[in-house]
């Protein structure tokens, strides 16, 4: 019967192991530094945005497509984390990535949020920061230094 036990208790850590390592690779994260790479790109309005332009606030981009799951679970808390930082100086820039903008604009047409969402259909950009999963969200602090990388979305990421 203790062997029962025992193997029962292997079996029940190497699962718990196994779990923990799935959620850590599911939701890879780098701690990164260096000047964040300039770009522009326009709104669906055909308004430019530079990222050199907006140096002095506290920049998150999140990269997304309207066929993810995740990127479409994650926009409404985006729009809470934008709405309530926005007035200490933080921006908010959602970059669609698909290759015909207006698959985005269409998702948004129902899900309205007031950040601005710039359209990358070339993908540039999202190579300019290594850009391997769907969301990626990266932070980029008042000085223009990138801070942090996050490649994934799970429910208390947040």
């Amino acid at each position: 019967m203790l062997k029962t036990k025992d193997l029962a208790m292997r079996v029940a850590l190497t699962a718990i192991f196994l779990s923990v390592l799935n959620v850590g690779l599911a939701g890879a994260s780098d701690d990164v530094s260096g000047p964040a790479p300039n770009f522009t790109l326009t709104d669906a309005s055909g308004k430019p945005y530079s990222l050199e332009e907006l140096k002095g606030q506290v920049i998150m981009i999140n990269f997304w497509a309207s066929w993810c799951g995740p990127c479409r679970q994650e926009m409404p808390l985006l729009e809470a984390i934008y709405q309530k930082y926005e007035p200490l100086g933080f921006m908010l820039l959602g970059v669609n990535v698909e290759e015909n903008p207006s698959d985005g604009q269409a998702w948004l047409k129902d899900r309205p949020v007031s950040f601005p969402v710039l359209y990358d259909p070339a993908n540039g950009v999202s190579k300019m920061y290594d850009v391997i999963a769907m969301p990626s969200t990266v932070l980029i602090d008042r000085q223009g230094n990138v801070r942090y990388l996050h490649h994934g979305y799970k429910p208390g990421y947040e």
